[in-house]
């Protein structure tokens, strides 16, 4: 049977559409896993949203190092302090999704956030595609040699008598500000918050006796607590910390069931190809898992993370609804 000429050249319009679309389509499926397999092709930016010396940036070159050798080519540290971590976390948020720039993800710039400031520059879920948790670690009390307490009792205790006692802390929403804040609520003391602009800053203060004590993550003032220039006081986790098993906890000390751990991941700007996400996940977790490498984790306290993209992504989800909880609890003011 012979078809209408004219009906044919109709029929053949969505034809070549379909045709092209589906060329299309087949390209940008090579193109994904191509573009991983050449990646990286020029040096790779960690942001970390807080000053050298702090955890962060301890565990940020630690990392880099590591993914530096395995990927053939050096990641470079940015240091891009301020605002609680906010301030790095939006320039991360604003790169372009390629993978060239990463973020120290934290409880700070992607967990506590929504819940302690009124307006966020991004959104620590969506503004980001998470790769893989680093690892958790927790808190940790220390104040001067020359401070009376010499156990987290005697410090509740010296807390209750003279009300108003100022802790520093690496930022507004840091884990640390939050362990403050948490304790201050379970054990009915008066702490005075005191933000720096990093914990680095904070241990300066501390160490001029500036300020009379200190929150910051464990690895941070292991260094200094052995060198003898600070007390550790006590730690944050629901258990002692092979780090420091000499060291009890608060729940030890009288407050059961406080515990205020910190986390660090690494993310990527929103939109990151499929196939980049899995092969930086892949890469992270392989760097995490070189047994000296978890060694060196333990070592400073940490426990070493192995969480999928998808199982991060749940993971800094779930922290955003649980620090919600606590920020309302303490009755921590929103800035």
């Amino acid at each position: 049977m012979n078809m209408n000429p004219q009906r044919s050249r109709v029929l053949a319009v969505p034809a070549l559409a379909a045709l092209t679309l589906g060329v299309l389509a087949a390209g940008a499926t090579i193109s994904a896993p191509a573009q991983a397999q050449e990646y990286p092709s020029r040096t790779v930016r960690l942001v970390v949203p807080f000053p050298p010396g702090g955890t962060t940036d301890i565990v940020a070159r630690m990392v880099t190092e590591r993914l530096g050798v395995l990927q053939g080519r050096p990641l470079v540290v940015d240091n891009r302090p301020g605002a609680g971590g906010a301030l790095g976390a939006e320039a991360a948020a604003r790169a372009p999704a390629d993978g060239y720039t990463l973020l120290v993800s934290n409880i700070a710039s992607n967990g506590s956030g929504p819940a302690l400031r009124a307006a966020m520059p991004y959104d620590p879920d969506g503004s980001f595609s998470h790769i893989a948790l680093i690892g958790t670690v927790p808190n940790a009390l220390v104040v001067h040699p020359a401070h009376p307490a010499k156990t987290p009792q005697e410090f509740i205790a010296q807390v209750r008598a003279r009300p108003g006692v100022m802790y520093g802390s690496g930022g507004i929403g840091t884990s640390a500000h939050l362990a403050g804040e948490l304790l201050k609520v379970m054990a009915r003391i008066d702490l005075q918050h005191v933000p720096y602009k990093g914990a680095a800053p904070a241990m300066a203060d501390l160490m001029g006796q500036q300020i009379p004590a200190v929150f910051d993550g464990l690895p941070a003032v292991l260094s200094q607590v052995k060198a003898g220039k600070l007390r550790l006081i006590a730690v944050t986790s629901p258990t002692r910390s092979p780090a420091a098993p000499d060291v009890p906890t608060f729940d030890e000390a009288g407050v059961p069931g406080y515990q205020a751990t910190s986390w660090f991941g690494i993310s990527a700007p929103a939109g990151l190809p499929p196939a980049l996400v899995d092969r930086l996940g892949t890469d992270i977790r392989a760097v995490i898992k070189q047994p000296d490498m978890s060694a060196r984790l333990i070592e400073l306290g940490f426990a070493p993370g192995d969480m999928t993209p998808l199982q991060y992504q749940g993971f800094v989800r779930s922290e955003i609804t649980k620090w919600a909880d606590v920020v309302k609890r303490a009755g921590i003011l929103v800035q």
